[in-house]
């Protein structure tokens, strides 16, 4: 899931976006305020995380004017100003939610969480649900459970998941999930792949009678009833 972030500080910019693409999210990152709002336009981006202070456009001229042009995706405003007439300008610009600096990244997390979660309720499904065995995957309500047992899920294990539903008794290499998932052109050397699939493991076939991710010695991994 793609994130815009829109900070004009380096410092800010890094701690936010290692810490987003290390839950799976892929992170675009502008400084400019004219910029950014050329890049929202695309349309490319799931949410919108959106400081105030910016050069060029201000952050609640951008959030005005997307909204006047009906851009319907979730926008959070950081800011390091705290007054409540702050907060109202923001909010009153379009804004969906606010945030001041400085703020822990657990809440920011649980923020972007919250929205996206809002969006996808307000939107009709436009992806089909997963299904192998008795394990489904709604990649709408970004929901996963075997059985009657519903699974919590990483956004990173979410689409490794849906990756190997995708492609359900297809054995996928090491290289094909760096490059979906993480969207490696090379191989880094890690375990990441490895490690994942061991988390979702865990998650999905402990306790359960029938193992349906399986290692494919030599080749990859695959995901299959069978």
């Amino acid at each position: 899931m793609k994130v815009l972030l829109i900070e004009d500080d380096p410092r800010i910019a890094r701690f936010i976006r290692r810490g987003l693409e290390a839950e799976g999210y892929t992170v675009d990152v502008v400084g400019d305020g004219r910029d950014a709002l050329a890049l929202a336009r695309a349309g490319e981006h799931a949410l919108l995380v959106l400081d105030r202070m910016l050069p060029g456009l201000g952050g609640v001229e951008i959030c005005r004017t997307l909204r006047s042009e009906r851009y319907d995706r979730p926008i959070l405003m950081l800011t390091a100003k705290d007054g409540l007439q702050d907060k109202v300008s923001g909010l009153h610009a379009g804004a969906d939610d606010y945030l001041a600096k400085p703020f822990a990244f657990d809440e920011l997390l649980a923020r972007i969480g919250a929205l996206l979660r809002r969006a996808g309720r307000s939107q009709e499904p436009t992806e089909p649900v997963l299904r192998v065995g008795d394990l489904v995957l709604d990649p709408a309500a970004r929901k996963a459970r075997r059985g009657e047992r519903e699974i919590q899920l990483t956004p990173r294990e979410f689409t490794l998941l849906a990756y190997l539903m995708e492609n359900a008794g297809t054995v996928l290499s090491r290289a094909r999930i760096l490059s979906r998932v993480w969207e490696y052109s090379f191989d880094p050397g890690s375990k990441v792949v490895d490690v994942y699939i061991r988390y979702l493991r865990q998650k999905i076939d402990t306790d359960e009678p029938k193992a349906l991710i399986r290692t494919v010695r030599g080749f990859g991994y695959t995901i299959s009833d069978d």
